[in-house]
């Protein structure tokens, strides 16, 4: 069969082409009645925008690539939501990507966007992309005038747009927390402690054990790989046997509720005798027992202000502005298994 085209479409109600389109990309030019009957007859005749008649016309696809590292990891979900929402809202499709943490992915998916599909990337780099330090098939996109912004996991090497949050302070001002609620011996668990964003907490985490006065032990400081997840307990459980601990601050869920479960093993009361604290406010935390304090990173608003950044790009009203850096503010979200804090 033909191949319905936006002039059949434009022929079929006697209308102008950009009636047609504008009904289609749902314009508020056009009435609700005629965009309905454009829209239905579009569907019922499986219609299909020729993107690279669109790409050639407009320099535009209105699409826009997402890479993610791992879609399991809540934070991500939910900035993969907040991209979504004003992708959405602003007339942009998405087509979403996972590296999987793997940097041979995120090549081939950049190469595979590449060929005029779509207009721009938000990423977050995958682990093996940092840990590699390989930023060529980035800067390739750079080069040819496709813009990037990266969220959460950044390189400084790479010249684009970026969102990240206030990992550093959000590890002091958690520190300062635990110690105005009686901790003196907290533990700092993380499983990502090869990638910059872990780097940033575990100095939060130092230099708010510099600001209470009180000394490092280097055996509080833990670091455990993220794909050990199901021998967490058994890993942590000898350091505790070993030292005196009385709070845990984690990069992740899992390990800080695999902390918590040794410590009330070790007969300990959360949150009178013991706190724990988490980074990533996601569902684990709301369902664990005691439920668990976390830093919220805003997931969401992290992704909604990346999609912010490229589509006011991508539609020129600020394609001339240089790169810049968001942060994003952290704050501590207070559940069970931390005590309240009383002036």
């Amino acid at each position: 069969m033909k191949r319905l085209t936006i002039k059949d479409i434009a022929k079929e109600f006697n209308v102008s082409i950009s009636t047609v389109s504008k009904a289609l990309n749902n314009s508020y030019e056009i009435s609700i009645s005629t965009k309905e009957k454009i829209k239905k007859f579009a569907k019922e005749n499986n219609y299909k925008p020729n993107f690279n008649a669109l790409s050639l016309k407009n320099r535009q696809t209105k699409t826009i690539g997402i890479i993610i590292p791992n879609m399991l990891n809540y934070f991500f979900a939910q900035a993969f939501k907040g991209i979504e929402k004003v992708a959405n809202d602003k007339g942009y499709k998405i087509i979403s990507c996972i590296s999987n943490e793997s940097y041979t992915k995120e090549v081939e998916t950049i190469e595979m966007l590449s060929n005029g599909i779509i207009d721009g990337f938000i990423l977050s780099l995958s682990e093996e992309t940092i840990l590699k330090n390989e930023y060529a098939h980035l800067q390739a996109m750079i080069n040819n005038d496709t813009p990037i912004v990266m969220f959460d996991r950044v390189t400084d090497d790479i010249d684009c747009d970026k969102v990240i949050t206030d990992d550093f302070i959000g590890a002091v001002n958690t520190v300062n927390h635990l110690v105005k609620t009686g901790s003196k011996n907290i533990a700092f668990i993380s499983t990502i402690s090869k990638l910059k964003i872990g780097e940033k907490r575990k100095h939060g985490y130092l230099k708010g054990l510099e600001e209470n006065n009180l000394t490092v032990n280097k055996n509080l400081i833990i670091d455990i790989l993220e794909e050990d997840y199901k021998m967490y307990e058994s890993i942590l459980e000898p350091i505790f046997d070993n030292n005196t601990i009385d709070a845990v601050i984690a990069t992740d869920e899992s390990s800080a509720i695999a902390a918590m479960k040794i410590a009330i093993k070790k007969g300990f009361k959360i949150p009178q005798n013991f706190s724990v604290v988490s980074f990533s406010n996601g569902i684990l935390a709301r369902h664990s027992s005691p439920k668990l304090t976390t830093v919220s990173q805003h997931g969401e608003l992290m992704g909604a202000t990346a999609a912010e950044i490229l589509i006011n790009k991508l539609d020129k009203k600020r394609a001339s502005e240089k790169p810049k850096t968001v942060v994003i503010k952290t704050n501590l979200v207070e559940r069970n298994s931390t005590k309240k804090f009383s002036f």
